[in-house]
């Protein structure tokens, strides 16, 4: 079952009537730090024993942060410190958690400071026993009896290979050989970890989506662009200037782009004119989670209230895409047979589909399945493709259809990309998705 979702901003709200809705500075931390315990407290066991991993270890350089890094520490903790390291052991159905780092880097309320014995330094309270962090991260391990010690390196997640060759052999020198017998690759606890979202952050998701919303819908308004003068890049940066004036975090360079009759799709800047088509991508990220949103409008020409009926008919198109993949996103398929499900039914439906969905969540693209790229429809290579759909996931349903439209006289593409989440066994979309076209006068 899919759940649309109401569009709860509506297109005469301007963005600014939000600002009450995006906290301040401290107030952004105390949420993210109080979601950072719960995660810990229950998605980490969760994905330690999903993925057959009792240890996992982080460890990474200040200024050379694992990927994974800054998701396991309080806000407060821009970088790691020096060498940081944190290990996590799996025990029953709890994790218990070690900081082998110096003190006071604000670590002492999320993990447990065991590196009390530190090698020429001034806080080594027992000489006769000082080590250094590798071989105190190797003693815990035995003291743990561990049986995997996960490592971040992967061929295929980049969110899971945050692992530096050189700490890998520095780390290893420590290791004897049955600890190195014990080795195994950390993605799955990583991409796990990344991509699962509680209860709280699915919640505040939808919220963080109508910011989105009310962005776009105040863009692409007669507020904003006045035809014959206004050009698309005068629309980017009003979109980007907004977003730093709100205090929120543009993760990629936004794109205005203008579809023309007669001359097709393109992006360099020119003025818009009545008859256009506008396409925008537009990306921030708020209390750690990304948005990431591609929708389009119509300018008015003289004499017209709606969109072409053509044009209408193409959006409906396009919707009917995102409903058959949100049919085949179904627990346990993996992306590519997600991928292959959908384009199958699409074409069979007569569309002329592109599919490249992804994850979403701490990152834009984000941990998880990758549901096709853009020049990789036959499937994606590696586990990137053939990992598979968890519940408690979001995703930016990202595609596209082509279209014949001999009215338009050019070639014809429309795409559009809504946040979503997989929760239940069910889509639900964030906050709602377009239907009709954004209207400009």
């Amino acid at each position: 079952m899919i759940s649309k979702g109401d569009r709860l901003i509506k297109e005469s709200a301007h963005v600014d009537e939000l600002r009450t809705k995006i906290l301040p500075y401290r107030e952004r931390e105390r949420v993210m730090d109080s979601w950072l315990k719960l995660r810990l407290d229950t998605v980490l066991p969760k994905v330690m024993k999903r993925s057959g991993v009792d240890s996992w270890v982080v460890a990474c350089n200040e200024y050379n942060e694992d990927p994974v890094l800054k998701s396991l520490t309080p806000v407060a903790m821009f970088n790691a410190r020096r060498l940081t390291i944190l290990l996590f052991v799996l025990k029953g159905d709890e994790v218990k958690r070690y900081s082998i780092t110096r003190p006071g880097v604000g670590l002492d309320d999320y993990y447990e400071g065991v590196w009390i014995n530190q090698k020429d330094s001034i806080w080594c309270k027992d000489p006769s026993k000082a080590e250094t962090q590798f071989e105190c991260l190797a003693r815990l391990l035995k003291e743990n009896e561990v049986e995997k010690v996960g490592l971040n390196m992967s061929p295929d997640f980049a969110f899971a290979d945050g692992l530096s060759k050189v700490l890998y052999d520095q780390m290893t020198e420590c290791f004897d050989d049955d600890l190195m017998s014990r080795i195994v690759p950390a993605e799955d606890v990583c991409v796990g970890w990344l991509e699962t979202r509680t209860d709280v952050e699915m919640e505040a998701y939808n919220g963080i989506m109508q910011i989105a919303h009310a962005l776009i819908d105040e863009a692409f308004s007669s507020r904003v662009v006045v035809p014959g003068v206004t050009t698309n890049h005068d629309v980017k940066y009003f979109m980007l200037q907004k977003c730093i004036d709100l205090g929120l975090e543009p993760w990629f360079d936004f794109d205005i782009s203008i579809n023309r009759p007669g001359v097709g799709s393109f992006d360099r800047e020119e003025i818009i004119r009545q008859g256009d088509m506008l396409h925008c991508d537009v990306g921030f990220r708020y209390l750690g989670l990304c948005t990431d949103t591609q929708e389009v409008a119509y300018v008015l020409r003289y004499g017209e209230d709606d969109a072409p009926a053509f044009l209408k008919k193409a959006l409906a198109g396009v919707n009917r895409f995102q409903d058959i993949v949100a049919e085949n996103l179904v627990a346990g398929r993996t992306g590519n047979e997600i991928l292959a499900l959908s384009l199958e039914q699409g074409k069979a439906e007569g569309l002329n589909p592109c599919l490249y969905t992804h994850p979403i969540g701490y990152h834009g693209h984000a941990a998880g399945p990758t549901i096709g790229l853009y020049d990789q429809q036959q499937g994606v290579k590696g586990r990137n493709g053939t990992y598979p759909l968890y519940d408690d996931t979001a995703y930016s349903l990202e595609l596209n259809c082509s279209f014949d439209l001999p009215e338009w006289g050019a070639p014809f593409w429309l795409g559009l990309e809504s946040d979503i989440l997989f929760t239940g066994g069910k889509v639900h979309y964030l906050a709602g998705r377009q239907e009709n076209f954004h209207l400009i006068g």
